[in-house]
């Protein structure tokens, strides 16, 4: 599948300020907030974090409420262990949210808080939220089929195998399209029958891709302004989407990811603003979608089950996807091992950027486990 494609595409988006894989020599940037006077600076909590609402930054500035691993009782020594480790696996930006404010803020090389990355696969997780705005607008719903959106022939099947496929089997990666030549390819002679929906589970990114033509007629709005609208303004996210090949990626700074993070956090809800009303979506979104593979919801991987399939793989491995993370973890994973994770029991949020850490990867890989067995010993010393 040539995934190294993506290292590709990821330096290929002209426009984006920084883009790197290779960093040897880097120094970290710590930007974990010094304890200063605290009296003089109101984004300072002085609170009992155990006991802390969620936090919500500003939407139209770049203020942010912020820890220290003091007020937290974490462990820098860890900490320094967890930052040392990330920088040697090529890492552009890690971010740890507790309770909506900045408990860890590093950067490494030449990237800064303000540069773009791509989000790779991560970016699902924002086109399964805008279907369940739509479906709320009453502009679809996911049990409608796809051709219902798109003109008949968007496959290479006959139309009553292609009208069984429904919205539901492109969030759920169950539409039974043959996967074995082309994953990213979405024109019609690359969609070809192999099983029926609901059969068989298998990471196909083309079905996926075309959510985004889905979204797009039925709601009569671009889907990039459906985005901004709908999810980037009300919650002050800064980022692109870019067409790329078959693939639309998403760009954003690491702060905008981890508002993202908060939002999901919060169910949906933004401080008092309701992005998505529907929390019966919300909760089918972020829970076991289907009995193939009981760590996919619609676009979010789910840590803690019994078992979990792999891009890649048609094989079932036994046991949790995460094992040293939190059982109720929900992430978006992206290639190259983007990473966006979000814990409620901890009110987390996690974010990390950068090159490929992991022998090259469309989602779950190694560096998961090693990201949470060193950021597990920094919050409980």
């Amino acid at each position: 599948m040539k995934l190294r494609y993506w290292t590709f595409i990821l330096c290929s988006a002209l426009w984006i300020s920084s883009c790197s894989t290779d960093k040897d020599g880097m120094e970290t940037e710590q930007q974990i907030i010094s304890a200063e006077d605290e009296s003089d600076s109101p984004g300072i909590n002085n609170g009992d974090p155990a006991e802390e609402s969620l936090y919500f930054p500003p939407v139209t500035s770049n203020e942010w409420e912020q820890y220290t691993l003091d007020e937290l009782n974490w462990n820098p020594t860890e900490a320094d262990n967890l930052s040392e480790y990330l920088q040697e696996k090529g890492t552009d930006a890690f971010l740890v949210l507790k309770n909506g404010r900045l408990a860890i803020e590093w950067y490494y090389g030449d990237f800064s808080q303000e540069t773009k990355h791509t989000w790779n696969s991560a970016g699902k997780t924002l086109t399964a939220l805008m279907v369940g705005i739509a479906q709320e607008e009453s502009k679809l719903s996911i049990e409608d089929p796809v051709t219902s959106h798109l003109n008949e022939g968007w496959t290479n099947m006959e139309l009553e195998k292609e009208s069984a496929i429904t919205i539901r089997n492109q969030l759920t990666m169950t539409t039974g399209l043959d996967y074995r030549e082309d994953i990213f390819c979405y024109d019609p002679e690359c969609l070809n029958f192999l099983n029926d929906p609901n059969d068989f589970w298998y990471y196909h990114n083309a079905p996926y891709t075309l959510l985004d033509q889905v979204i797009s007629n039925a709601t009569d709005t671009d889907f990039k302004e459906y985005y901004k609208t709908k999810i980037g303004d009300p919650i002050g996210m800064e980022g692109n989407w870019v067409k790329v090949g078959y693939n639309n990626l998403f760009f954003s700074n690491a702060r905008s990811m981890g508002r993202f993070g908060l939002l999901i956090l919060n169910k949906g809800d933004w401080n008092d603003v309701s992005v998505l009303s529907n929390k019966d979506y919300f909760d089918s979104m972020t829970n076991i979608s289907q009995e193939m593979n009981p760590s996919y919801g619609y676009l979010w991987w789910l840590n803690g089950k019994e078992s979990f399939r792999a891009p890649g793989s048609e094989n079932l491995f036994e046991g949790s996807l995460i094992p040293s993370a939190p059982i109720d973890l929900i992430a978006g994973l992206g290639a190259n091992d983007q990473k966006l994770y979000v814990v409620p029991s901890e009110n987390l949020v996690v974010v990390r950027l950068g090159g490929d850490a992991s022998e090259n990867n469309l989602g779950p890989s190694s560096f998961d486990e090693g990201i949470w067995t060193r950021l597990n010993a920094v919050m409980n010393p």
